[in-house]
């Protein structure tokens, strides 16, 4: 795996993703990963749908007139879509660690606060959010475009602030300063045999 501006590629792809995304802009449309399986690029292009098509359905349960059927559909859709990031995230940094694991570390190599795929989950969230800023800075009907273009500033920054540290972890896991293990998020709320609301009911 190539780490050379490992960010930057992230970016370019997630910008890819979310522009695919808005040609149909359907949160029912499948997903057309154009990448090979297995490969990081066609895990990092379902991530960033799976967080693109859940954008959306956090907008549309958001309808105050939406019926409460509706809503209740959409938010099992969403809880689902939480299940399918939490594992995309899970599988990228499979891959990461594999990638890592066979190097020396150095004698005061640490562990990072997060995981290199949950930092690259963020860079797609930030992808989104730029997106959708910029959007809603150049709508010539909106009250509020102005100071959303200061906020679409803002998040440029913020995502060159974050794909620099992004690179530097990579740098330091191929180097050996850091180092990675694996944990689950091993969540409880959907498992039947561990929500007591759920495993109650028998």
């Amino acid at each position: 795996m190539d780490m050379t501006d490992f960010s930057n590629h992230c970016n370019t792809l997630f910008d890819k993703v979310v522009a695919d995304y808005h040609v149909e802009d359907d949160v029912t449309a499948p997903c057309k990963n154009p990448y090979p399986e297995q490969s990081l690029d066609h895990l990092l292009y379902k991530k960033c749908h799976i967080d693109t098509v859940q954008w959306h359905l956090e907008d549309i349960i958001r309808d105050p007139d939406i019926d409460p059927k509706e809503a209740l559909r959409i938010k099992r859709l969403i809880d689902a879509s939480n299940d399918k990031r939490t594992r995309a995230v899970e599988e990228l940094d499979e891959l990461f660690y594999h990638t890592f694991a066979h190097i020396p570390r150095l004698p005061h190599a640490g562990i990072n606060t997060e995981t290199p795929a949950w930092a690259v989950d963020r860079l797609s969230i930030l992808a989104l959010k730029i997106y959708h800023m910029h959007r809603e800075a150049r709508r010539e009907d909106s009250h509020v475009a102005a100071e959303c273009h200061k906020k679409w500033l803002v998040l440029l920054e913020q995502r060159r602030d974050l794909s620099g540290a992004v690179d530097l972890l990579m740098e330091d896991l191929k180097a050996g300063r850091k180092y990675m293990k694996l944990y689950k998020q091993m969540k409880m709320y959907n498992d039947p045999s561990l929500n007591p609301i759920l495993y109650g009911r028998k």
